[in-house]
């Protein structure tokens, strides 16, 4: 299944959360308004609102955006990091997620939204990425070619029970490889975000290289899921 903008909006991201067996619940209504309120407060100004996105959110961003660059923020990298046990997974045999974690740097894709339209795109972005918990929203400055922009992005939550900590790249190109859940293989999910990243022209050696282990780890498998 594809995340679209209508099934976010009809509660499918909580529902499968909430089927999850952590027995973590999935945030309120009023946790979500809280966060996302919050965190637009930070900007101080009302306008357009920049987003930062690095995984699924380049190539199925699900709300609606004026205008895309490609950018780097300094002080994160991408990393395979968070338990999936339903999305790209099961829990009897998780996959993992992407999240972004302190040191390095990570280049993506800024995306603005229109003034008018902030409330409820933003609205459908925190129904997508903040319903576990497993992020913490922050705003960080994007060097783009036209300029720095302050978006928001989507950190690590590293007190979260879906944290998986620092793996050996064997053990995560194995997951990424064997887990397959209601949003389809994990394998996927890493094969169209480094298939985006180098359609903008963005290296990422560490997302190839782990493709490439992917591949070898069982590539007939990765071949029928991807």
């Amino acid at each position: 299944m594809v995340l679209t903008r209508e099934s976010i909006r009809d509660g499918y991201v909580q529902r499968l959360v909430a089927h999850e067996q952590s027995g973590r619940k999935p945030l309120t209504e009023e946790q979500l308004n809280r966060s996302r309120r919050h965190v637009l407060a930070q900007n101080a100004k009302d306008g357009d609102v920049w987003i930062f996105g690095y995984g699924s959110l380049m190539w199925n961003p699900a709300f609606h955006f004026i205008e895309s660059r490609i950018g780097t923020v300094y002080g994160y990298r991408r990393r395979f990091c968070l338990w999936s046990t339903l999305g790209r997974g099961s829990p009897e045999n998780p996959g993992l997620m992407l999240a972004i974690t302190r040191g390095g740097c990570c280049q993506g894709m800024a995306l603005r939204i229109a003034p008018d339209v902030v409330e409820s795109e933003t609205d459908i972005l925190w129904r997508r990425e903040m319903v576990r918990g497993a992020y913490r929203p922050r705003w960080v400055r994007v060097h783009t070619p036209r300029g720095i922009v302050n978006a928001i992005t989507f950190v690590l939550n590293p007190g979260h029970d879906a944290y998986a900590g620092i793996l050996p790249e064997e053990t995560v190109a194995t997951r990424i490889a064997s887990a397959c859940g209601r949003l389809g293989p994990c394998a996927e999910y890493l094969t169209n975000t480094v298939a985006h990243l180098q359609a903008l022209g963005i290296r990422d050696r560490h997302m190839s290289d782990l493709l490439a282990m992917v591949r070898a780890t069982n590539p007939q498998q990765v071949a029928d899921r991807t």
